[in-house]
């Protein structure tokens, strides 16, 4: 087949001003510039946009692999207040904020899925498959993400990772799970362990679970192969602990086994809020927390250019789809679940483009900031200028 007819959603190049120079970020790769390469406007030459693109770094890699992700269950033991999967209909008391309906997949919605999958890859021309396991909690239904797993293999299951809240992956489940292709988890934390456990609670009780789920991946780590992805949310309710958190992590967990990030956490939850602002003091701390994490040996992700989602940048739903627990299908994961967000259903396929015209929103819409746009983009280029020049300082950029 000719895989080059697979192309992404078009990633607009990013210049960032470093320490000693230039940053080009295109969808090819990271190339160091001078001044002498930009226009007295901070644009590119045209002869040095001539290089660039004959060294490949505007070109958009191709799909090679179908994405799927799949809530095997739509339940949650936490009741963490800022959930995207929150409703906004009236609490139902204690630390149990509504959520979506519950639905919980079965062998034949796996089939159903599975079927669809092969029709769609068939119609892309994509032999391999990379499936993402999501909830809720996936791992409410283990035996779902099992045997979705163990049949996945006869679509061309080139990977899998999962979004679990950690407090049930033990490590006779994980084995089994990587055993079947599954090859990282990302896992939250709301920062240090005090701010976590008072954000990041069970439902009902509100008990915390910091140390249940350093705990489980400390063990998952010391028995598996399987990566972490640690994923810390940021808000004005925690920053002030997460150089610590760091620190602890790294106590407990193998670093050289982890990645590490830090996002700004958005309110699409009940009674949450976050008043951080992306302003020059938070853009410092991103920096220091980042700086540390390297230096204490995690893996801090490079930056690069957006990367659309391969679900939900296209609006026909050509190269991935993101289905619930009952087979319906949405655009994306954070409406997945919600009424009235439906794009269609794994038997019957995608509803007609009218349809869902009002429906498909794509990931860089989930979260909106009361920052303005401008804000938002001066502080992740100070961030990734700054995390460049660190990584290329130490000698680590070409790792």
């Amino acid at each position: 087949m000719n895989r080059g007819r697979h192309r992404g959603a078009t990633s607009r190049p990013r210049l960032l001003r470093g320490e000693h120079g230039w940053w080009f970020l295109g969808p090819g790769g990271i190339a160091r510039l001078n001044g002498g390469h930009l226009t007295p406007a901070h644009e590119l030459r045209p002869a040095t946009e001539r290089t660039l693109r004959e060294q490949g770094l505007f070109k958009t890699r191709p799909y090679r692999s179908y994405s799927l992700t799949v809530l095997t269950s739509t339940r949650c033991n936490l009741g963490c207040g800022y959930c995207f999967q929150n409703t906004d209909q009236d609490e139902t008391g204690g630390n149990r904020p509504p959520r979506i309906a519950y639905s919980r997949l079965t062998s034949d919605t796996i089939t159903s899925i599975l079927e669809f999958t092969g029709r769609r890859q068939a119609e892309a021309g994509l032999d391999r498959l990379v499936l993402m396991l999501f909830g809720g909690e996936p791992l409410l239904n283990p035996r779902g993400c099992v045997e979705l797993l163990e049949r996945a293999a006869a679509y061309g299951l080139h990977r899998a990772s999962m979004t679990s809240n950690g407090t049930l992956l033990t490590p006779s489940l994980a084995q089994r799970l990587a055993d079947l292709g599954l090859r990282d988890v990302q896992v939250t934390f709301d920062g240090d362990q005090p701010e976590h456990d008072a954000i990041r609670v069970r439902r009902g009780g509100g008990e915390g679970t910091f140390d249940a789920i350093v705990g489980n991946l400390a063990r998952v780590q010391e028995t598996t192969s399987i990566r972490c992805v640690l994923r810390v949310n940021v808000s004005h309710h925690n920053h002030r602990g997460i150089d610590e958190l760091v620190e602890r992590l790294a106590r407990a967990l193998d670093p050289s086994r982890c990645s590490i990030y830090f996002a700004r956490v958005g309110d699409v939850g009940i009674g949450y809020g976050n008043d951080l602002s992306f302003g020059d003091d938070t853009a410092t701390r991103f920096i220091r927390w980042q700086r540390r994490a390297v230096d204490l040996g995690f893996t801090v992700p490079r930056p690069g250019v957006e990367t659309p989602c391969q679900a939900c940048s296209h609006r026909d739903g050509r190269y991935g789809a993101v289905v619930n627990a009952d087979g319906t299908l949405y655009s994306c994961w954070e409406t997945a679940g919600k009424p009235g967000w439906q794009v269609g259903t794994v038997r019957d396929g995608y509803l007609a483009a009218e349809r869902t015209r009002d429906r498909w929103i794509s990931c860089d819409e989930s979260y909106r900031y009361a920052d303005d746009h401008a804000a938002l983009t001066r502080f992740h280029d100070t961030v990734d200028a700054a995390h460049l020049d660190y990584l290329s300082s130490t000698g680590r950029l070409g790792r």
